[in-house]
């Protein structure tokens, strides 16, 4: 049975201001047992060499902190950078790191494993330098079970090859909820430590034997992330979600003190200003909250950097920063030179063209994949609409905007969050029940999937009678007449066959009826053409859900009221 664990380190890598320096070090996991196999200087890191770097004899996993680019079998696309690797050369998840800009700092790492989830995560920061164009979090999910043996050794292993570096490990924590099984001396710990000089190289290792029986520590309970965060702890943001603290001044700098004419844009939460940090040669977009450091706006605040800092997916907006001095609360995110979907759909701007249009909608279909299924933890994101999609420079996208975000466990069902999000976009048991679900992220996806195939905004109608944007697309569906919602500004440059999929699919998310909606992993499905399409009635249904009520202490049982309208919220 696979155990929980949680490891941290404090840690120094010395390039000694040299150009050419290497390798590396890695924290690893491997079966009790091992040694230091021969000829693994340089890019092996201690635990590899030519003969074993796809070893099955001795399996191990390792996160590294890889300082040296070997070209047989490093990412092409980066130099140094960090790394999962399971039982390999090559890193089965990795990020750009830039060695040389943090040496002789010192850097906090976190890597923990939550079993149940099979999520082996790595986190770090440094208290000096850090740059905001570097990620700070990695993450992959692999079965420990399935690689490794019953007993383990896990330690700390470093190289260096022809050029020179220097590692040291500071400090070292291990926490497991492994039950405690007395063996001999219940005090006794086995350290082992090994060292090998070549002709080149000093090769120095670490191994800590851990053979699963460990002393257990009475863990805390984990810190509730979905509410009462209503305290901002800089030092808390800081080492735990990796973006960089910024000051007022150097943000106001940035802003050319939050000029009128570089607003982005604006919301509910506040305005979004184009800014320039000189330090890093970088554009950005901050956020800047008009709640300022109310109870309210400090919840959205914090909401909103432990969660999307946690997150690293092409298809998410970056977080950089944050800042909160002077009342201000303020955020800082890579800017989208595209700026939002809904300002190319529903604005001046040129139209987008097809292919386009269609690579969006996969886009945020993978990134709300990723929130409700992928990561450790479901994430509602509570506000999907085209405005809070924004667009790189190659039109990719970027979900962003998680202020109302909420997280929950995997397995558990609707939650009560209070009603929030922009309605025209909401479903309709929501609006009612105030119970936000992967569901009505679904029905808001598939509401944007109409918009995109229309280029036409969802309104929450005012008139009593009046269709929604959903309701009117769904006739067309039933008429046979889908050709006819097909935004005017296409023309016949356009994929039929793809246009008719997107706006069955996007009817299908919204649905009324919750039970009748797909999961956004069977919407990506029939998106990609690898699952039929679906039949829908040639009606729009009537929505028919239950609102749970409160119930005194005398109540004999639960009472529900059931809805049913074919204009629900008007």
């Amino acid at each position: 049975k696979a155990s929980d664990f949680t490891t941290s380190f404090t840690f120094k890598i010395d390039t000694r201001n040299l150009t050419t320096f290497g390798h590396g070090i890695a924290f690893f996991l491997a079966p009790a047992g091992i040694v230091v196999p021969p000829n693994s200087a340089s890019g092996f890191l201690g635990l590899f060499n030519e003969t074993n770097g796809h070893s099955s004899r001795y399996p191990l996993v390792h996160v590294e902190f890889d300082t040296f680019y070997n070209l047989e079998w490093d990412p092409l696309d980066i130099k140094s950078h960090v790394g999962i690797n399971n039982n390999s050369l090559s890193s089965s998840n990795y990020t750009s790191w830039n060695a040389s800009s943090h040496s002789q700092d010192t850097g906090h790492a976190r890597i923990s494993y939550d079993a149940a989830r099979r999520n082996l995560s790595v986190s770090w920061t440094y208290e000096k330098t850090s740059d905001p164009r570097e990620s700070s979090s990695l993450f992959y999910i692999i079965d420990l079970t399935k690689v490794l043996p019953a007993e383990v050794t896990m330690g700390f292993s470093g190289a260096t090859g022809a050029n020179m570096e220097a590692h040291r490990i500071l400090s070292w924590e291990f926490d497991s909820n492994l039950d405690v099984i007395e063996k001999r001396s219940p005090n006794r710990r086995g350290i082992i430590v090994g060292a090998s000089l070549s002709a080149f190289v000093l090769l120095a290792s670490l191994f800590v034997m851990v053979p699963l029986f460990l002393k257990r520590k009475q863990r805390k309970e984990k810190a509730d992330k979905r509410e009462h965060l209503t305290s901002i702890n800089g030092d808390d943001l800081e080492r735990g979600a990796g973006p960089r603290r910024f000051s007022y001044k150097d943000l106001a700098s940035a802003t050319n003190n939050f000029l009128f004419e570089r607003k982005l844009g604006e919301g509910g939460f506040g305005a979004v200003y184009k800014g320039y940090l000189n330090e890093f040669d970088l554009m950005v977009a901050v956020k800047k909250f008009s709640g300022g450091a109310s109870k309210q706006g400090k919840k959205e605040f914090i909401t909103e950097v432990k969660i999307i800092s946690s997150l690293r997916h092409r298809n998410l907006v970056q977080l950089i920063g944050w800042c909160h001095e002077k009342e201000e609360l303020l955020l800082v995110y890579e800017f989208m030179p595209n700026g939002s979907l809904d300002s190319h759909i529903f604005g001046k701007k040129t139209h987008l063209p097809w292919s386009i249009r269609y690579k969006i909608s996969l886009g945020v279909a993978s990134a709300l994949l990723y929130l409700h299924e992928e990561w450790e933890q479901c994430i509602i994101h509570r506000d999907i609409k085209a405005s809070n999609i924004m667009l790189d420079s190659n039109f990719n996208v970027k979900l962003g905007d998680f202020g109302l975000a909420r997280l929950m466990d995997h397995e558990l069902g609707p939650q009560t969050t209070g009603l929030a999000g922009t309605f025209g976009y909401m479903a309709p048991e929501y609006i009612s029940t105030g119970r936000a679900s992967k569901e009505s992220d679904v029905y808001s996806f598939g509401v944007v999937l109409v918009e995109i195939v229309t280029g036409k905004k969802s309104r929450y109608g005012k008139i009593e009678l009046e269709a929604t944007l959903v309701e009117k697309v769904w006739d067309l569906y039933g008429k046979g007449e889908l050709i006819s919602a097909i935004d005017p500004q296409m023309g016949e440059n356009y994929d039929m066959k793809q246009a008719e999929c997107l706006i069955i699919v996007g009817l299908w998310c919204a649905h009324p009826d919750i039970n009748h909606r797909p999961s956004i992993k069977q919407a990506i499905q029939v998106l990609n053409f690898e699952a039929p399409l679906p039949t829908l009635p040639s009606k729009m249904p009537v929505a028919t859900y239950h609102a749970a009520t409160s119930t005194s202490s005398n109540s004999s049982g639960v009472a529900t009221a059931t809805f049913s309208s074919a204009k629900l919220g008007r």
